[in-house]
């Protein structure tokens, strides 16, 4: 009997002395978080100093050698580990005007892989393709755009979103500007398809008639605010303008002005670039060939600096690796960070590691992926593992209730398929997560767009969820021993019948150059 007593009492004392270490780690990482954050010098360094990180830019490069350097500070080995090659480009200035029927300044940007304006630029009357009644009429109409700037996107009747609307108009205001809206793109689109052309054939075969620029506008639903993507030419400039600049020349031109404009946009084509995985590493005490990895896509569009798409994650998760290795430098399991490239494109870097390193999956305890946006963390799906609930039910017991109240789960979930990197781990068996944010209007405001800046960033929404992530992967590395990997087959909602879990796919390590 006094034997099981102290047995009992032994085992009690290690229990708490257990609980206890890991509640001063935790405590560890809720004050280096708050009382020192490196997060808006991150950003700063990152965003200010790097820039927008297009595949294939220097601007990218730049940013894969500054993670290293910068992880190489805090004591962590880091790697860039090339995965492919692409088209590589560097942006210039772009300088749009007006000239008649009068003078002014327009605001807007050359697409993403747009070829350069002559040097100097060119000046040229812009038009707009006319309601032609087939595409034969379209051929004949073609040649009169030598010389001349061609626009080819709708016009918008306003440049209030939505909730503006409805918080000032009425209701019979808000019907009528929707159905005009509606009749004016489907005339348009109706317009667009008589040519006989999509919209990516459409731009060539413009310049090949000797059209000098193309000139679109693809406004977000957000003011100020423009998705900025990659142009089809191979010769002429392509450039996107703001809402009512685009509008402005739109019906001027309708209306028989003959509008002028001198654009210069410079690029430089720089030929196939090597394209970079950066991956940086705290190496494991007890389980060093077993990982717990943070992963975030490193690229960016550039229309803006790519703040919340996907600057936000990548710094959360440099802010995570450097909190760790401060009060956690000997973790039992490794922990890994991935920063891919050429998310944009198809999340094509993770796809590539997933390939490269297939002895790695099944060592791979949890994966925690961040992308879209600067919110706090508010969703979390356990991705279709069965038993997803069970750890990381626990592991988000031990983070603040103040970060965890209004986090809504989905247990267990569907796999993902493919909206982020965390789905090219999902496809290949890895519990991997999305820590999915709060809007703050992410997808009309920032995403993909000229207005994606660090001043978007919510610093308080980031640090929290720096502490969730940083407790999140410390109990993951001293779980004692790998997680379940079960998954539950997802089921067709229409049908209700079983489909099939996710398939990894390659990645596209040659690209832009077709």
């Amino acid at each position: 009997m006094k034997k099981f007593y102290f047995y009992g009492l032994a085992l009690m004392l290690l229990l708490v002395g257990k609980v206890q270490a890991q509640n001063q780690v935790i405590e560890a990482i809720i004050k280096e978080a708050n009382e020192n954050s490196q997060l808006e010098v991150l950003a700063h360094e990152l965003m200010d100093g790097v820039g927008p990180r297009l595949v294939g830019s220097p601007q990218m490069q730049k940013a894969h050698d500054w993670a290293v350097k910068q992880y190489q500070t805090w004591g962590i080995p880091a790697r860039n580990e090339k995965w492919g090659e692409w088209r590589g480009w560097e942006r210039g200035i772009t300088h749009i005007d007006m000239l008649a029927p009068w003078t002014k300044s327009l605001a807007g940007t050359q697409l993403a892989w747009s070829p350069s304006s002559p040097q100097g630029g060119v000046k040229g009357e812009v038009v707009i393709i006319p309601d032609l009644a087939d595409s034969a009429a379209f051929q004949k109409w073609l040649p009169s755009v030598k010389g001349k700037y061609v626009m080819i996107s709708a016009p918008q009747l306003t440049g209030r979103p939505d909730y503006n609307w409805e918080k000032w108009a009425t209701k019979e205001s808000i019907e009528k500007i929707k159905a005009d809206q509606a009749k004016l793109d489907g005339d348009w689109n109706n317009r667009l398809q008589k040519t006989g052309l999509n919209r990516r054939d459409l731009p060539m075969a413009l310049e090949k008639a000797g059209a000098v620029g193309i000139i679109t506008s693809y406004w977000s639903r957000a003011f100020g605010a423009n998705k900025i993507f990659s142009a089809s030419t191979k010769q002429v400039p392509t450039v996107d303008l703001s809402l009512e600049d685009y509008g402005m020349l739109f019906r001027l031109a309708e209306s028989g002005k003959k509008p002028q404009i001198h654009l210069n946009a410079q690029s430089k084509e720089t030929g196939v670039q090597p394209t970079f995985n950066t991956i940086a590493e705290i190496k494991g005490s007890e389980k060093p060939d077993e990982y717990v990895m943070l992963s975030a896509h490193f690229d960016s569009w550039d229309g803006g600096t790519g703040a919340t798409d996907n600057g936000t994650g990548t710094i959360l998760m440099m802010e995570v690796m450097r909190i760790l290795k401060k009060v956690y430098p000997n973790p039992k399991r490794t922990i890994l960070v991935g920063h891919w490239g050429s998310e944009e494109q198809g999340l094509n870097g993770s796809r590539a590691f997933v390939e490269d390193h297939p002895e790695m999956m099944n060592k791979i305890q949890v994966l925690f992926n961040q992308d879209n946006g600067t919110g706090r963390v508010a969703n979390l799906s356990g991705q279709g593992f069965v038993d997803s609930y069970e750890y990381l039910g626990r592991w988000m017991n031990k983070v603040p209730r103040s970060i965890t109240s209004d986090i809504e789960t989905s247990f267990p979930g569907n796999p993902g398929g493919g909206g982020s990197d965390y789905a090219s781990f999902v496809a290949a068996g890895v519990p991997a997560f999305n820590l999915s944010s709060l809007s703050w209007d992410y997808s009309t405001q920032t995403w993909h767009t000229n207005m994606d800046t660090y001043d978007k960033i919510v610093f308080d929404d980031v640090k929290s969820n720096a502490i969730l992530a940083a407790i999140m992967v410390y109990m993951a590395c001293e779980e004692p021993e790998m997680v379940s990997r079960e998954k539950r087959i997802p089921l067709n909602f229409r049908t209700g019948e079983p489909t099939e879990w996710p398939t990894p796919r390659s990645p596209n390590r040659k690209g832009g150059m077709d």
